[in-house]
């Protein structure tokens, strides 16, 4: 709980950081510029796959470590990192052919470096995970943003540097992360080729990959497809609903998924305990996250007219929509570490390899009629993979998927709540076309009744979720003490649903 209570104050600090440099680098650079960085970052991502290939992954599964595997796995890291680093170099032009974008092709000519860069940082951040400290972790997270954004990018784009204030950012937030996580966790650098134990070590490293692949397939087909269908400008409308779609999204997974991951490995052999604590964290989602993303579907709006302006407005409708796809997005990210920690490390791509297949015929028959069209595909593409992934995670810890309807039923109730509230609020102030506005009298309309009634009738939480609010708000024990279930009707979630 520590470790998550470090990771969730470095998402929220770095949440915080990310919508600032967002708002200000999308206002003044525009969507076309946006458009065109998002091309590079679409095959960084992917080549950082590559390089990453899984082997700094295996310190994090060891429950027993040793320096010849830190050895092994920095060595390879850096070697891959350095061939992929010149291959994406070379297919440059090649790849910027593909998105009829020839401004592209310098861009991914710079970001080719954040390869070597990201995979030599790899080994020092998977062993501070391993140890828990996630207060050494998000620091480096925050700072490194900090550092690439807000001291170098911001500037650079005020001063008329254009997309290479972008690039220029990612490769000093890729520098700091890789001086500060050495520096935090020394580890041995002399090479190592071979040892032993190396047949293991490549072998999780197999299973990452092809892990990494698939999932960066099923992240990122909506964006290569509209990339090449559409526009750079309609990509960057596009890439960046998904980024503030993801923006609390990141929040939840990046702040909980990592060091359940990390505690998780500690607790292979206790699979009751392991299955306790996963339900809880389901159990709090549906309930407190499900009604907090339909508000933001809800006000997406008259948030992206506040924060970045008329020239972004059509992003808007993207927004809603993906908003409305993240709970499953969280509940994907949270299952994923259960088949790792159970000794089914490969079923996360098998199960999701028939989706890229569907993903690919979604998004080639949809993106190309409009970037609202692709959200949708994408948001429905996020359910599929969260229910896939979820019940095998069930099925390795032998729960049932019935004992979540309830916990579900109860998070639907409440944004019932909230979309009678954003709705009147909306409502109310609707002539005035004033998104500021707009938003205070929504907030306020659903903040006071869900206050009311959380108030009045805490039960409406339920056990889990009042458990879990317990383990970050101790403080709250005497008025969340009330919630001994209320019960709701044994088939009520059968019945919504």
């Amino acid at each position: 709980m520590a470790a998550v209570k470090w990771s969730t104050a470095a998402s929220a600090g770095r949440f915080a950081l990310q919508l600032l440099a967002q708002v200000v680098l999308a206002r003044t650079l525009g969507p076309d510029t946006f458009g065109i960085f998002a091309i590079g970052m679409i095959i960084l991502t992917f080549a950082n796959f590559v390089s990453g290939f899984g082997f700094s992954w295996n310190l994090l599964q060891r429950t027993t470590l040793r320096e010849e595997d830190i050895r092994f796995a920095w060595t390879w890291q850096c070697i891959v990192g350095a061939v992929t680093m010149l291959g994406l170099y070379l297919l440059a032009p090649v790849l910027a052919d593909y998105f009829r974008e020839p401004r592209a092709q310098s861009v991914i000519e710079w970001l080719s470096l954040a390869c070597l860069l990201g995979a030599a940082a790899a080994p020092a951040t998977y062993l501070l995970q391993r140890d828990l400290n996630f207060r050494a972790v998000g620091l480096v997270q925050v700072g490194s943003y900090a550092a690439g954004y807000l001291a170098v990018g911001i500037p650079m784009a005020l001063l008329g540097w254009g997309i290479t204030s972008l690039v220029a950012s990612w490769l000093v937030q890729a520098t700091v992360v890789l001086v500060a996580s050495y520096w935090l966790k020394p580890h041995a650098l002399r090479p190592l080729f071979w040892y032993p134990d190396a047949v293991s070590s490549v072998g999780t490293g197999r299973a990452v990959f092809f892990t990494n692949i698939v999932n960066w397939l099923l992240n990122n087909l909506d964006r290569v497809l509209v990339g090449r269908l559409l526009s750079a400008e309609a990509l960057g409308l596009y890439n960046m609903a998904y980024n503030l779609a993801t923006l609390p999204n990141t929040l939840l997974v990046g702040a909980l998924q990592p060091a359940f991951m990390a505690a998780g490995a500690r607790l292979q052999n206790e699979v009751q305990r392991l299955g306790r604590v996963y339900f809880q964290m389901l159990a709090t989602i549906f309930v407190l996250g499900l009604p907090a993303f339909v508000f933001l579907a809800l006000i997406s709006s008259d948030l992206v007219r506040l924060l970045y302006g008329p020239q972004w407005r059509e992003a808007g409708g993207v927004l809603s929509i993906l908003f409305l796809a993240m709970p499953a997005y969280v509940v994907w990210g949270l299952s994923t570490p259960i088949l790792w920690n159970t000794g089914r490390r490969h079923y996360e791509y098998a199960l999701q390899l028939p989706l890229v297949g569907l993903g690919v015929m979604g998004f080639y028959f949809f993106a190309g009629q409009g970037i609202q069209a692709a959200a949708t595909v994408a948001a429905l593409l996020l359910v599929v993979r969260a229910i896939v992934i979820s019940t095998a995670a069930f099925r390795a810890l032998g729960l049932h998927g019935s004992t979540v309807l309830q916990h579900v039923a109860r998070g639907l109730m409440l944004s019932a709540l909230c979309c009678a509230g954003v709705l009147s609020g909306q409502l109310a102030v609707a002539r005035f076309e004033m998104p500021l506005l707009s938003l205070v009298t929504s907030t306020l309309a659903v903040f006071f009744p869900l206050t009311l009634l959380l108030a009045l009738r805490p039960q409406i939480l339920g056990d889990q979720a009042a458990a879990m609010v317990l383990r970050f708000c101790p403080g709250l024990e005497r008025f969340l003490s009330r919630t001994k279930p209320v019960p709701l009707p044994e088939n009520l979630g059968e019945q919504i649903l």
